[in-house]
């Protein structure tokens, strides 16, 4: 059985979280935003590989390379369409709607590139 149900591919950050958190947590959250977004905030445990690299053909970091992905940006815009490569890879993957600003709306933690509290604009 897949961690995603059948024909999903997008999730709400209540699941994305319920996928990605945690120490045993099934899936990695992959955020796709570009390096001055994820200096800003991010989601504390995320994996981070900027859409820009992505589709240049570089490889997902390591800690993405062999579980379900949880793809995540800004808004869920640019998420939706970069959730594309690594499913034309062979990766088993969702995109979260409304991105980082759902997630921090929800109440989920923020960080900034030095661990401290961050604001998602």
């Amino acid at each position: 059985m897949s961690l995603f149900p059948a024909g999903e591919g997008r999730v709400t950050v209540d699941e994305a979280a319920r996928y990605t958190r945690g120490a045993d947590a099934p899936a990695v959250l992959l955020d796709v935003r570009e390096q001055d977004e994820w200096d800003a905030d991010h989601a504390p445990g995320a994996v981070h590989a900027p859409l820009s690299g992505l589709a240049a053909g570089a490889a997902l970091p390591e800690a993405a390379q062999t579980r379900p992905l949880v793809v995540i940006c800004r808004s869920g815009q640019r998420s939706r369409r970069t959730a594309e490569l690594p499913a034309a890879r062979g990766a088993r993957v969702v995109d979260v709607e409304g991105g980082m600003r759902a997630w921090a709306a929800a109440g989920y933690p923020v960080v900034d590139e030095h661990g401290n509290s961050g604001s998602t604009a």
